[in-house]
């Protein structure tokens, strides 16, 4: 077996020409380079006052809908948070009173609809996988925060507003 030593190539290197020694060609290209983007326009938008286009496929906020006459469509079937690979939908489904059945769409409704922000990767499967066409994450981008505790959005960060208000 031959040892390590044998085995390495050597590399030879040219020596450096009278221009790259002094370095002075690649000090101005360098410099043009920066003086070329330096009168440019300015690719940057400005956030709060500038808002930006966003593609029809962007996926923001989740937001839970409703049907035409103000009711919730969510009938707390859980399909949604099976489909979460990231468990980010809790769901606690509860049974209507009787006499307020007439009322609803179904028996059934989310009692405790969360869902943590901070799991979410936004994969859009909640609303794929839901019957009712329920949940869509048609929103906003998630606003910053600093508690954690603000990022788990609850029924009343999620459901949208009635249409007769």
């Amino acid at each position: 077996m031959e040892p390590l030593s044998n085995k390495r190539k050597v590399i030879e290197s040219k020596p450096l020409s009278f221009m790259e020694r002094i370095y002075l060609p690649a000090i101005f290209k360098g410099l043009a380079i920066t003086m070329k983007h330096f009168f440019r326009k300015p690719v940057t938008i400005r956030y709060p006052e500038e808002k930006r286009e966003y593609s029809e496929n962007f996926r923001g906020l989740h937001s839970l809908k409703r049907d035409e006459q103000g009711r919730e469509r969510c009938t707390a079937c859980g399909l949604c948070a099976l489909s979460c690979p990231a468990e980010a939908i809790t769901m606690i489904s509860a049974e209507r009173q009787k006499g307020e059945e007439h009322l609803y769409r179904e028996e059934k409704y989310a009692a405790v609809y969360e869902i943590n922000m901070l799991r979410c990767i936004f994969c859009g499967l909640c609303e794929e996988a839901c019957p009712k066409e329920a949940i869509y994450l048609d929103g906003p981008h998630v606003a910053s925060d600093y508690l954690r505790k603000d990022f788990i959005y609850g029924k009343d960060k999620l459901v949208e507003a009635p249409l007769n208000q």
